[in-house]
């Protein structure tokens, strides 16, 4: 049976309906007058794995719908005044491209601006092949009416399984991506279905096994362009596969990416790349942090990234740190470090949490600021937080925690408009929502 999608106004307004038309109309009499979370759902299905973007007041947030059965479609909702109000969501995927998502591989969009019109969307997602996963893209260029069919990303038409993928657009409006790949642990095997077996070895923290960074180096980080413009290529092997991936560009034509590594001694650590040729050439990669991670297995936690105006490299991520006692257990923290050249970062500083945190975002604000968004778990549930950056009397970095949202939310993801970050994140537990909130200058 065929759900319908719809935008549709804060509870307690009394404008929850399945009409697309009343629904939209819903969004824009209301969301912009009252300032709490629009939602964003297919009826009848489970809502989740949202991501954001945004280029000027124009706003795409892409998500997964998933049915009882577990079939996955795609879809899209744009917004044209800063994420203030959000217009009829579309499917992107057709019924021969289901999407294969979780929470650390949700669909991921892309702006390509055009001069005197809506820029165009390309959407990116990973959907289960014959040999292993592949990841599939799409375009509108009506500004999210409708979308043309999918198409390979380029350089994923392989055995074995991949994803954890990252998205942006370069300088000249290429599209380009980052991804995790296992195509060389398929290689002699009859199905690439079981590759990533090793990758997903969740063994406790400090478990004495085999180092796992000659294994991981199986585990590749590609990169490539949408249009072939940039081919694809292998940045490094060792990554810690099942951690999500980030990239960004600068102004310059800069390429920069970051992952979860994995070092001697089963150490799982933040690296980073630079290209300072459009993505043909990348530098070695570097460590961001040596904060001496220690686990056989994939903490499902990478790293987000955003550049400034002054090609600064701004990076936040998860790692596991001693309990603030001798005898209690450790424990996940934020943190984060700048560099100005790419080759070196600040020691660490950590972001103040509650609970536990996990699935951290970045963006810069219109006017620089760094805003960090994540989600973290007390008391039995996940809820998402955010965190502004402000300098102090002696012009140190310091972070102002604020909770958002409600209860049982997690996966943020946030994007920068002109006056303020649109926030999204997945709410609910088994018919969950998307819900798109603004958080102002």
């Amino acid at each position: 049976m065929t759900r319908d999608p719809i935008a549709r106004g804060p509870k307690g307004t009394g404008l929850r309906t399945t009409s697309i038309a009343a629904a939209c109309a819903a969004v824009f009499a209301c969301f912009a007058c009252t300032g709490r979370p629009a939602e964003l759902a297919v009826n009848g299905r489970s809502n989740a794995q949202p991501s954001i973007t945004a280029s000027g007041r124009f706003v795409a947030v892409t998500w997964g719908a998933a049915d009882a059965d577990g079939a996955t479609d795609v879809y899209v909702a744009t917004s044209r005044d800063g994420g203030r109000t959000l217009g009829t969501p579309t499917r992107v995927n057709d019924a021969a491209t289901v999407a294969s998502l979780s929470g650390e591989q949700p669909p991921h969009v892309a702006l390509i601006p055009r001069a005197g019109r809506d820029p165009a969307i390309v959407v990116v997602w990973t959907a289960k092949g014959a040999t292993g996963t592949r990841l599939l893209s799409a375009q509108s260029d009506d500004g999210g009416k409708s979308f043309a069919r999918p198409t390979e990303v380029p350089g994923t038409d392989a055995p074995g399984n991949r994803g954890w993928h990252a998205v942006t657009t370069d300088r000249d409006g290429h599209v380009v991506a980052v991804w995790l790949d296992h195509r060389e642990l398929a290689q002699g095997s009859a199905s690439g279905a079981g590759a990533s077996a090793s990758g997903h070895n969740h063994a406790a923290h400090g478990a004495q096994q085999t180092d796992g960074a000659a294994r991981a180096q199986r585990s590749k980080l590609f990169f490539a362009s949408l249009d072939g413009e940039a081919t694809a290529q292998a940045l490094t092997g060792g990554v810690c596969y099942c951690c999500k991936t980030a990239i960004a560009t600068g102004a310059d034509g800069s390429v920069y990416a970051a992952w979860r590594h994995v070092y001697t001694g089963n150490v799982r650590d933040i690296a980073f790349t630079v290209s300072r040729d459009e993505g043909r050439t990348f530098a070695e990669p570097v460590r961001v942090s040596e904060d001496e991670w220690v686990l056989d297995g994939c903490p499902e936690n990478g790293p987000a990234i955003a550049i400034d105006a002054r090609n600064r490299v701004h990076v936040v991520w998860p790692t596991l740190v001693a309990g603030s006692t001798p005898d209690s257990e450790p424990t996940m923290a934020l943190f984060y470090a700048v560099s100005a050249n790419g080759e070196q970062f600040t020691p660490r500083r950590q972001i103040p949490t509650e609970g536990v945190p996990r699935h951290v975002q970045i963006a810069l604000t219109a006017r620089g600021d760094v805003v960090v968004a994540w989600d973290e778990q007390a008391n039995g549930e996940r809820r998402v937080a955010l965190a502004r950056a402000t300098a102090d009397s002696g012009g140190s970095t310091v972070f102002t925690r604020q909770a958002m949202g409600d209860v049982t939310a997690s996966y943020p993801v946030i994007a920068t408009t002109p006056d303020g970050i649109v926030a999204a994140w997945t709410s609910g537990r088994a018919e969950s929502i998307v819900r798109v909130e603004r958080v102002p200058d």
